[in-house]
């Protein structure tokens, strides 16, 4: 089943997708110009062969739930994110904010 919703963020509107796989949640919070994603988002591939696209994107591992994935810190960045002030650490729904 997938799962898709509106959640706002500091007067923010960003999009939730959660769908659920096989032994398993795939988890997405995005807004127009990133997103943090759960630990299934390969950020070296972002990072290597797709790097001319500038994608700013987080990764948060460990997560099962949206509610989740906004409150953990992520464990790893796009080079492109770490232009935008996001860092390692930093806690979903603050990179979130970053992004706008």
């Amino acid at each position: 089943m997938m799962h898709l919703s509106p959640i706002t963020i500091q007067g923010h509107t960003f999009t939730a997708i959660s769908v659920e796989l096989p032994k398993t949640n795939l988890l997405v919070v995005t807004s127009e110009n990133g997103y943090i994603m759960c630990g299934a988002l390969d950020v070296a591939l972002l990072n290597e062969k797709l790097k001319d696209r500038g994608i700013i994107a987080g990764r948060a591992v460990g997560v099962k739930t949206i509610d989740q994935l906004l409150d953990s810190p992520l464990e790893s960045i796009t080079y492109e994110a770490a232009n935008r002030g996001i860092h390692t650490g930093m806690i979903g729904r603050d990179a979130l904010v970053k992004m706008i």
